[in-house]
């Protein structure tokens, strides 16, 4: 039963911020701002309908429903989601990724999927004012300000504070991997 409200926890926040909210984090890197101009622009979506919405996060779904965290991530937040792209997953080697979302590693997905949630609500102006934040699967992010941006860990945040009904989503260009 905890492993499950982790892994919805962890899963509702990666979803949450998708409203298209003005991003200082966007300045000089508007093909990112366009590729998630799709997103919901409505509180009433939850993180899990906001990120199907945006078209742009098929392999993070696809990783939430086989590690069975749609439930958690469509519940109450706030969570604060770093959201991968499907252009993320694509960093992954496939045979890693394919390997990934099969059933018998299950467990280590949810690992990697609830360690780009934050509980709470993290804005953008949250987390430029952190150094770091814990995530539900108990490891830590680094939050570092970059040349007209954010940086999460090794990872750009190519839109922030994207709205839902649960939380908030700030899109990342790399797949955050726990240590």
């Amino acid at each position: 039963m905890m492993k499950h409200l982790i892994l919805f926890t962890f899963v509702l926040a990666l979803f949450a911020p998708f409203t298209g909210a003005a991003n200082p984090t966007t300045k000089g890197n508007d093909h990112a701002a366009k590729n998630h101009s799709a997103a919901v622009r409505t509180h009433e979506a939850d993180i899990v309908d906001t990120a199907v919405a945006a078209g742009s996060f098929t392999t993070l779904v696809a990783a939430v429903k086989a590690a069975g965290l749609v439930d958690v991530l469509k519940g109450n937040g706030p969570f604060t989601v770093f959201a991968p792209t499907d252009e993320a997953f694509a960093k992954i080697p496939k045979a890693t990724l394919e390997s990934l979302l099969l059933p018998e590693n299950k467990d280590k997905l949810v690992k990697i999927l609830t360690y780009h949630v934050v509980p709470g609500k993290l804005e953008a102006k949250d987390v430029l004012a952190s150094k770091g934040a814990k995530t539900v699967q108990g490891g830590s992010l680094k939050f570092a300000k970059a040349k007209g941006g954010v940086r999460i860990n090794n990872s750009n945040v190519v839109k922030a504070d994207i709205a839902t009904s649960n939380g908030v989503i700030h899109v990342i260009d790399t797949v955050l991997m726990p240590e």
